[in-house]
């Protein structure tokens, strides 16, 4: 009997739990709660499943999202996530046959890419993704850091608050808009995000433990960062404390706020190691200690991958560093995105269109990701044999268009 890949019904929903949970290496039972309570939240619509002789083998899921670029427009996503495929039915192609329609739809609807982050890296660039932020995280020895062992506080007139999670359900949707405003790489964060990660709302999937939560305000009042972490209790010899910090989330729109809560969180009594979260890999955390050496890399990898869906817009959405112009030979073999295209930058905005002149630069959609946001290096992509220059220097050109002061990042995993 051949597998059946089709969207989930409702009564098909606990299966597919199930097969997520296999999946991922968890528990393959799924209570009856469980599935109702995730019910009304998945978009059955956009939930799919690869189903053999009944039982699903194979999940996947897309929703709605919005992504930052450069220049801070936000262009309309379809976040894929929840891909597993069990182990008794892989290299079988079932991957493809729920990907492929669900690009087809995100295309037709008019979303400009698609994204994930990947769990393993060989699978998606088969289907055009490209890995366009990374992350690094750090753990900071704290005694080493050269910290003053009695700050007391911000230095600028600003402070720092513990408050709970109904303070951040209030105050955080709105630092976070203006965070991503101005952070190429991140997502939005919904409502029931912000339920979720404050312990409104607890779910069976994963116990709660609440955390710590900290706002920085400015002089003037003004909430400019937030802070998340949790601490574990670890004692030494002779009841010395020896406790991490794990930094769970940390956002701010204004270099004081962010120095202020490093700061902070490195001053909290009995702790003597902090782990940053997953952090842009050019953060500016290691160079706020006095010595940065303190600050140990422990995790460094690729984290969002863009898959285009409409070259002309997402090229037309974002800003460039410098005016210019370059001819773009996409290859896209789902003919969802190729083309040759002729990308025109200036001061006043981006055009993108359809054109006949050579190309100076072919590459495929995947590549095209992964410079998208401003990560990659098209040099460096020539240098790979993953893209082609079809006129002398047309790479240095495409770093000098796309490459961003900053480093991308996404913070979220989704």
């Amino acid at each position: 009997m051949s597998v059946d890949v089709r969207t989930v019904a409702e009564s098909e929903f606990p299966d597919w739990l199930r097969a997520l949970a296999t999946g991922f290496l968890r528990p393959p039972v799924v209570p009856p709660h469980e599935a109702a309570e995730r019910l009304p939240h998945m978009g059955l619509p956009r939930v799919r499943g690869a189903f053999d002789d009944g039982r699903c083998v194979a999940t996947y899921r897309s929703f709605a999202q919005e992504l930052t670029v450069p220049g801070g427009a936000r262009v309309p996503a379809s976040a894929v996530s929840n891909v597993t495929v069990s182990p008794t039915h892989r290299r079988r192609g079932l991957l493809g046959r729920m990907m492929g329609p669900d690009l087809a739809e995100a295309k037709e609807r008019g979303d400009v890419l698609s994204t994930l982050i990947a769990a393993e890296y060989p699978i998606y660039g088969r289907y055009g993704f490209g890995p366009a932020t990374s992350i690094t995280e750090w753990e900071i020895d704290v005694p080493r850091a050269g910290l003053d062992a009695r700050w007391a506080g911000p230095g600028d007139g600003g402070r720092i608050d513990l408050v709970d999670g109904a303070d951040v359900r209030k105050l955080g949707p709105e630092l976070h808009e203006r965070f991503r405003a101005r952070q190429h790489g991140a997502v939005d964060r919904s409502e029931r995000w912000w339920q979720l990660n404050t312990g409104r709302v607890v779910t069976s999937v994963e116990p709660w433990t609440e955390p710590f939560y900290a706002v920085y305000r400015s002089a003037r009042g003004e909430v400019e960062g937030l802070l998340v972490y949790r601490a574990d209790e670890k004692w030494g010899d002779a009841k010395q404390p020896l406790n991490t910090a794990t930094v769970r989330d940390l956002i701010a729109v204004s270099p004081a706020a962010e120095r202020a809560l490093w700061h902070f969180v490195c001053a909290v009594d009995w702790i003597t190691t902090v782990r940053s979260g997953y952090r842009a890999g050019d953060d500016l955390l290691p160079l706020l200690l006095p010595d940065p050496r303190a600050a140990r890399v422990v995790t460094q990898a690729d984290f969002l991958w863009v898959r285009l869906l409409d070259v002309a817009r997402a090229l037309e959405a974002r800003t460039y560093a410098v005016p210019g112009s370059l001819v773009l030979d996409v290859r896209d073999a789902a003919g969802l995105a190729g083309g040759r295209f002729r990308l025109d930058a200036s001061a006043q905005g981006a055009v993108c269109a359809p054109s006949a002149e050579p190309p100076g630069l072919t590459l495929g959609v995947g590549e095209l990701g992964s410079l998208y946001l401003g990560e990659e290096s098209a040099v460096r992509l020539v240098a790979l044999g993953r893209a082609e220059e079809g006129a002398a220097g047309a790479a240095a050109v495409a770093d000098a268009l796309f490459r961003t002061s900053r480093r991308p990042w996404c913070p979220d995993v989704f």
